[in-house]
């Protein structure tokens, strides 16, 4: 059972609790990114299981009518066995999900991910006809590139500002230059995809700044944030009419993705002290 003081960022350790926790959110009109909790897997019975996982929890979405899709981490699922691996698991969770009309979301990690998530994303979008998105990082500096390849993909792309600690040879390490970066993306999204925008940012500049592209190019766009951070702003946003997407973790591996959550904004670690305390 995931104690109290994490239960604000993790749905709960099961797929039913996950998928509970979606068809309340849906309630306030925001839908739900279900991700398993695992990564960097080094032998692939882990990879396969956590695949066969995520196989099963698509079918419980379908069965359950919740409005809710996946999301998944290529190194949850093999690619640091082998990129064969990462490819095959991906694909049967893609089909399976294809086959009941669920979504899939793939993650990017660090930077030595790049390629072969690109790789995968755009030969399953293309075979699998949209059904699948990828995560971009604002602060790389290849990103504009990938963004031009990705133009004509079919599926989504979610554009975020990036949060691994890359080498300053190939990311932008000052906030005010990811911020402009991710700007700057953001417009270009807005002008050249059809397939529609995904804004990952808690961000209410980066969010007001979307509303506004959307009114000038009237391209499709949904914001997603994270389970436990700014969720009235995510009822708010549904409730003004813009799709809201929250990110869900779920699983037994909850406590090193709780500890990320408390560690990275003062307002998060305040609020587990003041869980441990009872204040």
């Amino acid at each position: 059972m995931i104690p109290p003081i994490a239960s604000r960022f993790v749905a709960g350790e099961t797929p039913a609790e996950a998928i509970q926790h979606a068809d309340d959110l849906n309630d306030r009109d925001v839908k739900a990114i279900l991700n398993l909790l695992g990564e960097h897997y080094h032998e692939r019975p882990p990879a396969d299981d956590d695949a066969r996982q995520y196989r099963d929890l698509v079918r419980d979405i379908a069965d359950t009518d919740v409005d809710a899709c996946v999301s998944v981490k290529p190194s949850q699922i093999g690619l640091d066995v082998g990129v064969d691996v990462f490819r095959e698991n991906l694909e049967s969770i893609v089909e399976a999900a294809d086959d009941h009309g669920v979504f899939t979301w793939v993650d990017m990690e660090d930077h030595e991910t790049t390629d072969a998530t690109l790789d995968a994303f755009e030969d399953f979008a293309r075979k699998y006809e949209g059904d699948v998105g990828v995560c971009i990082q604002a602060n790389l500096k290849r990103t504009e590139d990938d963004l031009e390849r990705l133009a004509d993909v079919p599926g989504k792309v979610r554009l975020v500002k990036g949060a691994y600690d890359e080498p300053g040879d190939i990311a932008y390490s000052r906030k005010e230059r990811v911020n402009e970066a991710y700007r700057d993306y953001l417009e270009y999204m807005f002008e050249a995809f059809d397939d529609g925008v995904a804004v990952g940012s808690h961000d209410p500049a980066m969010i007001e700044y979307a509303a506004d592209l959307h009114d000038e190019y009237g391209t499709d766009y949904e914001v997603q944030m994270l389970m436990g951070v700014r969720e009235d702003a995510q009822t708010e946003l549904a409730a003004d009419g813009v799709e809201t997407w929250q990110y869900v973790p779920y699983g037994g591996k909850w406590f090193s993705y709780f500890y990320r959550r408390a560690m990275e904004r003062k307002e998060n670690l305040l609020f587990a002290v003041r869980a441990v305390v009872g204040r």
